[in-house]
This record gives structure tokens, sequence and C-alpha cells, in this order.
């Protein structure tokens, strides 16, 4: 649990920094975790990086997090990548003549969309021309919150089985805590803050941000379980891997921003 603590810490100060300098400091490293991240991904599913269905899956993912503004560049619409993507690695089940099969090119799809989209979206954030640190840190420290509160009110209360099937040490009184701790995170801000952001927001942002966060941890926990494994990776002594950290996140980004909830 020390060493938990403590390379969670270094590696949260670290993101933090990335994340005040902005620009292609918090770019790059958003792309390197989104890399990372597919690069896991592709391995809980038994594929190689190398394999061509993977390759298109890594070059979805940067289509999606590559920071475009930055490079002078128009970024494609999201359904643009989609479709391109869709119909690169449908033709790759034609040219291998189904020795990569339709299952295979969808889990590609799927995971250059759940991963290159949810990354790119914390990008959107910080690059929000009204406030985007404010709303940034709002977003993450309402998911530090919601999981920090969910551990501790489990701990210590933690009596029903939220989902025991899925992940058995959660329970309904820590995914509460959680949703509490993460609304009272989120009203601090309001008062903090009241000329950005409402009450009224304060309170349905941090309500999103933990049930779509924990729900995002759940479906992490979901796929690990059908995959028999225990992490996605080992970035981290004691913290798995890039999508066992960041599974939270790149749910609630994305759906922050197509609720409208944040300043376009």
């Amino acid at each position: 649990m020390k060493q938990r603590i403590i390379w969670g810490l270094l590696a949260g100060a670290a993101f933090v920094a990335l994340l005040l300098a902005g620009g292609w400091f918090y770019a790059a490293t958003l792309v390197f975790l989104a890399l990372l991240g597919f690069n896991e991904y592709t391995k809980m599913n038994g594929h190689t990086w190398n394999e061509p269905a993977s390759l298109l899956g890594y070059a979805g993912v940067l289509l999606f997090v590559l920071p475009w503004k930055l490079m002078g560049v128009d970024s494609p619409s999201a359904i643009t990548v989609l479709w391109i993507l869709a119909f690169l690695l449908l033709a790759v089940t034609v040219f291998t003549k189904n020795k990569i099969t339709i299952d295979g090119a969808s889990l590609m799809l799927l995971g250059a969309l759940y991963v290159g989209y949810g990354f790119s979206s914390m990008y959107a954030v910080r690059d929000l021309e009204l406030h985007g640190i404010f709303w940034s840190f709002l977003i993450i420290t309402c998911n530090v919150a919601s999981d920090a509160g969910a551990y501790f009110v489990g701990r210590s209360m933690g009596k029903h089985k939220l989902w025991p099937s899925i992940s058995p040490n959660k329970t309904i009184e820590g995914a509460v805590g959680g949703v509490v701790l993460s609304i009272i995170a989120a009203l601090v801000f309001a008062i903090c803050a009241p000329h950005i952001i409402e009450t009224f927001n304060a309170l349905l942002i941090g309500l999103i941000v933990a049930v779509a966060g924990q729900l995002g941890d759940l479906i992490q926990s979901a796929y690990k379980r059908v995959r028999n494994i225990k992490d996605s990776g080992s970035i981290l002594p004691g913290h798995g891997g890039v999508l066992d950290r960041f599974d939270s996140w790149i749910i609630v980004f994305p759906l922050l921003i197509l609720t409208d909830l944040l300043p376009t």
C-alpha cells in the first residue's frame, strides 16, 4: 500500500504539472497514454501490435488523439474517423481471406473509439477557450473524490455487494459514498468560482462524474474478468496499467462533452 501511495502521488503530481503546462506537453502525454492504453487493449484480446488490424487500430487512436489544432490542421470529425477505420478494417478481413475475422475487426474498431476518443476528450476539455484548466480540474477532482469516497466508505461501512459477479470488493455503501463526495467536491468548485459554474450544473457534473466514473471502472473490471486477467498492464507499481488508472476518465470526459454541460 505504501508503494502504491508513493507512486500514485508522484504520477499525480507529474500529470497535474503537464496539465497546467498544456500545449504540446499535455497533448504529447495524452498521445503517449492513449497508445499505451491501446497496446494494453490489444494484448488483453490476444493480439500483437504488428497485426494489420492492430496497426489500423493504432492509426485510428492517433486520428482521434493527435492535437490537430496545434499542428495547424483541421481535425477530422469522429464519425469520419470511425467510418474510414471501419471500412479499412472490413477490407482487411477480405484481403487476409478471413485470417482476420469480422470479430477481430470489430474489437479493434471498439478499442480505437474507447481509448482514442476517451483521451482526445481529455485534451478537448483542457483546450476549451473558457476556463479549460478549471473544467479539467473540476472533473478530475470529482473523479478522485468519487474513488476516495467509494474506497473509504466501502471499507468502513460496506456490507451490501454492488456487483459481486463483476467486482466482488465493491459495495453499494461505497458507491453511494463516492457519489456524495463527488457532489461535495463539485459544490466546493461552485462556491469558489460562482462566475464560472452554477450550483445546479455543479450538482449535475458531480453526479455524472461519480456514476459514470464508477460504471467505467466496472466496465474495465468486467472486461478483465472475461479475459481472466488481474490488470490491463503494469505501468506503475501497485497501480496496474493505463486502462486500470484511466478507465473512469475516458468514460467521464466524453460523456460530459456530449451532454453539453461544458462551455464550447
